[in-house]
């Protein structure tokens, strides 16, 4: 199946060329890189919120043969972890293929993910992530997984597995936590919560993040998907995570009252 963009025309511009101007825009400055990550946090706001975010991170990786891409569910449709096993998503930029092999061992190897297409209709933390990808990088695959579920336990496990299932498949993958930070506080408060999670980041260590993120309330949507993310590339031999750019929406708004929070990070 083909999946069409949802959020074309809100999140991000619905034409080529005007999508083409906008990350061009949100690149302003930056030098494409070569770092071989294992996996990145990218955020999912709408571009002229957190786009500069986005392409900082995404365009100093390597491109890999996959990027998995672990997504929240916000919408609250489908299974607990759904993953999309085959068929192409498109965008202005044009069709990026399911990776069919890469999903049918994450899909064989999990305890968790089952096949579910209803989760991705209407879910917008995948699908902006795919342009900046586009933009940057060429031939390569994505496989996207929508979660919900809660446990820090099965997070840890299900992003193991995912990382026995990478190793299998013998490719270079990199794996992408969407995810934004804070949500609605005041500036300052926002920063000093988000640098408790950043830090967790920093430790590649997922059950701190989940802790941190429960104690504090801090309000990170992806927390999930980042959890699973520093597991599995932590079994994948991750020694390392790096900050690569931070801010709020109040930055672009000048909102400082309201912000939500952006952070891009690499883990090599």
């Amino acid at each position: 199946m083909l999946r069409k963009p949802v959020v074309a025309g809100s999140f991000y511009p619905a034409s080529k060329a005007a999508l083409s101007a906008e990350i061009k825009a949100c690149s302003k400055g930056l030098k494409p890189g070569s770092v071989k990550a294992l996996g990145v946090l990218s955020p999912h706001a709408g571009f002229v919120y957190s786009g500069s975010v986005a392409a900082a991170v995404l365009s100093r990786i390597e491109t890999p043969d996959t990027f998995l891409i672990i997504g929240p569910n916000h919408t609250g449709r489908g299974t607990p972890a759904s993953i999309m096993i085959d068929g192409a998503w498109a965008t202005p930029f044009g069709e990026v293929p399911v990776d069919e092999e890469l999903a049918g061992l994450l899909l064989k190897n999990s305890s968790f993910m089952e096949e579910d297409d209803i989760a991705h209709m209407g879910e917008h933390s995948i699908e902006v992530q795919l342009p900046f990808l586009q933009y940057f990088h060429e031939n390569f695959k994505f496989v996207p997984v929508c979660i919900s579920m809660g446990s820090t336990e099965d997070l840890l496990r299900l992003g193991e597995e995912a990382a026995e299932a990478v190793k299998r498949s013998g490719k270079k993958v990199c794996i992408l936590a969407s995810s934004d930070m804070t949500h609605y506080e005041e500036q300052e408060t926002a920063k000093a919560k988000d640098k408790l999670a950043i830090d967790a980041i920093l430790k590649l260590d997922g059950k701190l993040l989940a802790e941190t993120v429960n104690l504090h309330d801090i309000t990170m949507c992806g927390v999930a998907p980042a959890v699973a993310m520093l597991a599995a590339t932590k079994k994948l031999g991750a020694k390392k995570a790096e900050l690569i750019k931070y801010m709020t929406s109040g930055e672009t708004s000048g909102d400082y009252k309201q912000v939500v929070g952006y952070a891009g990070m690499i883990i090599t």
